[in-house]
């Protein structure tokens, strides 16, 4: 998140959750048995365990999953479980307090950690840690994340840190994504584009398209690999 801020959008500009389960069931009649929700930051979206509950209602859908910062998680935790949600994946780039607060502007570790237990009490699991690398997992603080996995149980992933207007993304240890040769994933924006990739400019509006028309055309049209992205940024569409 940039330091200056970011344009908010209109509350008139972001999907109601029925739009959102439109698109999701459309999905799910057409071969998709995965969701995930990320962000931003999904625990601040008012009323989140009951779009996760919507979710997971869908017959289709096998697995509803979340990507979260973890600082909410531990008031949320059961509440998610008991709606339907299967697993996390918690961003973490350093187990270090002090630099954690310099990295998130104020944000307090043990947070992260009370959420990580409450997820495991809740039986989220497996939980993947998400840490972004400079360039490689033997960075220190890459290290430290590895050992804090190992000794609770839970699964490291590194994600270099990528760049949309220059091209640059790699594979992520530990996990399938970065890999364009197997990639069969859409994102859905919260105004409501859906993006057959995230290093490309094709976005296709549910509103002004439809549902259908805009999620034919972004399968069809979703290229071989990732390029360049010049009209997004990392947070609005996600990482």
């Amino acid at each position: 998140m940039p330091a200056e801020g970011i344009k908010l959008l209109k509350h008139s500009d972001i999907l109601s959750f029925d739009e959102i389960i439109e698109v999701a069931e459309f999905g799910a009649k057409n071969g998709i048995n995965k969701i995930r929700i990320t962000g931003g930051e999904p625990l601040v979206r008012k009323n989140i365990v009951e779009l996760v509950r919507m979710i997971s209602k869908i017959d289709e859908i096998e697995e509803v999953a979340m990507t979260t910062n973890g600082v909410y998680l531990n008031e949320y935790a059961n509440d998610l479980a008991d709606a339907g949600l299967k697993r996390v994946n918690i961003s973490l780039d350093t187990i270090d307090p002090l630099k954690y607060a310099k990295i998130t502007r104020g944000g307090d570790i043990n947070r992260v950690f009370k959420g990580i237990a409450a997820a495991k009490k809740a039986g989220l699991e497996p939980i993947k840690i998400n840490c972004v690398v400079d360039n490689n997992s033997q960075e220190k603080d890459a290290v430290d994340i590895r050992a804090f996995c190992k000794e609770n149980n839970l699964n490291a992933r590194f994600i270099r840190k990528m760049d949309l207007t220059n091209g640059k993304f790699w594979k992520v240890e530990g996990g399938e994504g970065g890999d364009c040769n197997i990639c069969n994933r859409l994102r859905l924006t919260s105004d409501g584009m859906i993006k057959p990739c995230l290093f490309d400019d094709q976005e296709y509006n549910v509103r002004e398209l439809g549902v259908e028309k805009a999620f034919k055309m972004a399968i069809s049209l979703k290229p071989k690999c990732g390029t360049l992205n010049h009209i997004n940024k990392f947070h609005n569409i996600g990482g």
